[in-house]
């Protein structure tokens, strides 16, 4: 059984509230601060596949300035570019994410985690 873990900034208040409401139901995820402790292109490629992601674009944030600096938007880029846009920019990715049994949710809204509990 896979732990369940919660890639958190703690300046974000969705993640902010989604590790709360975690904590309020008696979980104790490990906390992954992403942003301290980056995120593999391995991991990243295995969160896209849990959470049904056809694209890793589909896991960025973007609109975040390093987005528009890096043409990101550009519809040529290949899936290895993206995922490797987000290991050297962490804040590129949409967060928080959780990950519970193989199966991975964000939390926007917070509630729709507990799809994944």
């Amino acid at each position: 059984m896979s732990e369940l873990k919660i890639f958190h900034n703690p300046r974000c208040s969705k993640s902010r509230q989604t590790l709360q409401l975690l904590q309020e139901r008696g979980y104790k995820p490990t906390i992954v601060e992403y942003l301290k402790t980056p995120v593999s292109a391995r991991e990243l490629t295995a969160i896209i596949e849990q959470l049904g992601f056809t694209s890793a674009r589909q896991l960025m944030r973007k609109g975040e300035d390093s987005y528009k600096e890096q043409n990101l938007a550009d519809p040529d880029l290949d899936e290895n570019t993206l995922i490797q846009a987000m290991v050297n920019t962490p804040k590129l990715i949409e967060r928080p994410i959780v990950l519970n049994q193989g199966n991975a949710a964000i939390g926007r809204p917070p509630e729709a985690v507990l799809d994944i509990l």
